[in-house]
């Protein structure tokens, strides 16, 4: 078992449960470890699952780093309805006619997807626009123009389709929203789209499959704490 040194610096890997945010994560792995100095590198929302790099010590000063660097997903989205949140958070508010859509426009149409994308952040996220985190801004009902950004998708591949869902796998640069990719392929296939489902499977070099269940990794320490204790 490795012997951590937190107040040193440690990169540690999380697969962040269901309905925690990445904040909630830090907060119980800053309370476990006992060291202050704990950060995440890159947000998943609560409704997302998967990868979550945390940083502890000096090894804070390498989220930056990590942030930056290319991110792959995989998820489910849902043809014919959209939601406020583009995701489960909020109640569907509109349908959309579906009987249009081929699995060909489907697998044709991720091409417009790929390469440099113009895209514009869901309202219901952290981006902040004059000093206000947005998701705040639309719980209250009120609407706020936000700039699109420069995006790059490397991939975009349909893995599987039952109409109406349809999984996905999504390699993409730093400050993509993947539920800004979905609602603007449901507008591609005229038509809407939400996100039923998204896992963080891999950040750089960094992969889900190497990342520690939360319960296990707070067991785990405990009991090297409680060890130390009885030397």
């Amino acid at each position: 078992m490795k012997d951590y040194n937190f107040a040193e610096g440690e990169v540690l890997l999380f697969d962040k449960p269901l309905e925690w945010t990445s904040f909630d994560v830090v907060k119980k792995v800053r309370n476990t470890v006992r060291v202050k100095k704990v950060g995440h590198a890159g947000t998943l929302d609560p409704l997302a699952t998967g990868l979550l790099i945390l940083c502890t010590g000096k090894k804070t000063k390498s989220i930056e780093g990590y942030q930056a660097q290319e991110k792959e997903y995989t998820g489910e989205l849902v043809l014919g309805e959209t939601r406020p949140s583009i995701d489960m958070e909020t109640e569907v508010d509109a349908t959309f006619e579906v009987s249009h859509i081929t699995e060909e426009m489907i697998h044709a149409t991720t091409e417009k997807f790929t390469g440099l994308v113009s895209q514009v952040p869901p309202m219901h996220s952290a981006i902040k626009v004059d000093g206000q985190r947005m998701y705040k801004v639309a719980r209250k009902g009120k609407e706020v123009e936000i700039k699109p950004r420069d995006i790059t998708i490397s991939e975009f591949e349909i893995t599987n389709i039952d109409f109406p869902r349809v999984e996905f796998r999504v390699v993409c640069s730093k400050g993509t929203y993947i539920r800004s990719l979905v609602r603007d392929f449901g507008k591609a296939l005229d038509s809407g789209a939400y996100m039923s489902k998204l896992v963080r499977t891999r950040i750089g070099e960094f992969k889900l499959e190497d990342a520690w269940e939360l319960p296990k990794f707070v067991e785990t320490i405990k009991e090297q704490q409680q060890e130390k204790v009885e030397q």
